[in-house]
């Protein structure tokens, strides 16, 4: 999957996610990018966007956009929440 990291996350993000070609905003020279205008450059190159922006499907029409966004912090947020001291728990599986 081709992915692209929002300048709002760490570049270092992109070691966990390895098996995917992962390129950051900066990267792309896309730094300061409203969301309307970062989104119709990245979903021409990219399959998904992370990001801990919460309010995409608020501010944008997404349904004809192609390309998928994945807040990640949320879900993040929501482990904290249940996790126990010891625990390992995993995002997204």
């Amino acid at each position: 999957m081709r992915l692209l990291i929002d300048e709002c996350l760490p570049r270092a993000l992109k070691r966990p996610l390895q098996e995917h070609t992962c390129r950051t905003v900066q990267e792309m020279g896309w730094s300061g990018k409203k969301n309307g205008e970062l989104l119709s450059l990245a979903e021409t190159e990219f399959d998904a966007l992370l990001t801990m922006d919460q309010g995409f499907e608020h501010q944008q029409n997404l349904s004809r956009r192609r390309i998928a966004i994945s807040p990640i912090v949320p879900a993040a947020l929501k482990a904290l929440g249940v996790i126990g001291l010891g625990q390992v728990v995993r995002i997204g599986n």
